[in-house]
């Protein structure tokens, strides 16, 4: 499994987000700007996001995006099927049942490595991932 850069982009932006003050809406230019990612491609990977709800948008000159709900309620995971789509390593899994199932000797591997996965990246929310970019950035963070 392969996250594209619509995931990686998208929890970067989102990370962004997440670290500038509560309520504080921030335009494109300014997320394209700190993290290298084009306009467009923010754009673009802003609309998934909003339809989720995991970002929030306004228009106007003190417009611009914010993070949708509490950074503790938007996990990794929701942010990459929000862009990415299923996070299922095989598409046999992404129904209940597989027409193979009976003979299949893969299945079974394909499910753990998926779970896996999945509880890894449900179990990380946007404020998780704050806090570790603090710790690591140390004490005199500044954006």
């Amino acid at each position: 499994m392969r996250i594209s850069t619509k995931g990686r982009y998208s929890l970067e932006a989102l990370l962004y987000l997440a670290l500038l003050p509560q309520d504080e809406y921030t335009s494109v230019r300014d997320i394209a700007q700190y993290t290298g990612i084009s306009d467009g491609y923010l754009e673009q990977l802003f609309i998934p996001l909003k339809k989720a709800g995991i970002i929030n948008s306004s228009r106007g000159p003190s417009g611009g995006y914010l993070p949708g709900r509490k950074l503790k309620n938007i996990s990794v995971g929701d942010v990459l099927r929000a862009v990415e789509g299923p996070l299922e390593p095989v598409a046999c899994l992404e129904s209940e049942s597989c027409p193979n199932e009976s003979w299949c000797l893969s299945r079974h591997t394909w499910g753990e490595l998926y779970r896996t996965v999945a509880d890894y990246v449900n179990s990380l929310s946007l404020a998780d991932l704050t806090e570790i970019y603090r710790t690591i950035d140390g004490p005199e963070y500044i954006i």
